[in-house]
């Protein structure tokens, strides 16, 4: 019984931008859980990478190519999948970007690039599968937020701007079809050990020092762990779960600070 509970046999997973990182992550676990998964990228040569890193774990994904910030494209490359692999179950609106520009000298563009990937596109992508849930009668969407929807950093603030709304569309998402049956939640990464991270976790660097002092856990996340919390709110257990930003971080939001001294001896 419990483990029929986990089990996603027979679902269509949508991970968008699982090519790499967090993404890849949790289109591997909810693979193993048996989710028939499909990724999406804007680079053909990025996508045959991704297919061939799930295909060593035994994973044959769904690769296909669309823009998650146009319309249309998402029309186009969502319509494949439900041709060619089936309705969509599970969506993970994981696709993100970030751009650490101070306020003073961040173009209006880049700000509005940062709010069409990482707003604009789960509403786009959201809207565009929530029928086909409907029509099943169910399904789930995750949201990936951040620690960035609860509180602000200095030169981040267009990401934190989209990650703030993306918190208030998926209560949104949930207060409109939580009806039909769709459970639309979020998660919230701490600081997760990816690719992209390296730099930063290496020797005696200042950040990877703030880090270990902010986070009660005392280490640095996987992707697996994000990938782990995916397959709870993509499985039945989270049945009665909706609305809900399920933070992945270590204990970092619980923690006001760290004062030397007091948590030794």
């Amino acid at each position: 019984m419990i483990k029929e509970l986990f089990d996603l046999t027979g679902k269509v997973a949508l991970v968008t931008g699982g090519t790499h990182g967090i993404g890849m992550a949790v289109g591997m676990v909810l693979g193993k859980a048996g989710a028939k998964v499909c990724v999406n990228g804007r680079d053909a040569a990025k996508l045959a990478a991704a297919k061939a890193a799930f295909a060593e774990e035994g994973i044959d994904v769904f690769a296909t190519v669309f823009d998650v910030t146009d319309e249309a494209d998402v029309d186009a490359g969502i319509s494949k999948i439900e041709n060619e692999v089936g309705t969509i179950d599970i969506l993970v609106n994981n696709a993100g970007i970030i751009k650490r520009v101070p306020i003073l000298d961040m173009p209006v563009a880049d700000y509005k690039q940062v709010i069409d990937v990482d707003l604009i596109a789960p509403f786009i992508v959201g809207k565009r599968v929530a029928p086909g849930m409907i029509g099943k009668g169910g399904g789930k969407i995750i949201n990936m937020c951040s620690m960035m929807s609860v509180y602000g950093r200095n030169s981040v603030s267009a990401y934190a701007s989209a990650k703030g709304g993306l918190k208030l569309l998926t209560a949104n998402m949930c207060c409109e079809w939580a009806r039909h049956n769709i459970q639309v939640n979020g998660i919230g990464p701490g600081y997760i050990a990816t690719a992209q991270t390296a730099p930063i976790r290496e020797g005696n660097h200042p950040f990877n020092e703030l880090v270990m002092m902010r986070t009660p856990a005392g280490r640095w996340g996987e992707p697996e762990d994000v990938g782990n919390a995916a397959l709870f709110l993509a499985s039945n257990a989270s049945g009665f779960v909706n609305g809900h930003i399920l933070y992945v971080d270590g204990g970092i939001l619980a923690n006001f600070g760290y004062v030397k001294g007091e948590n030794e001896g």
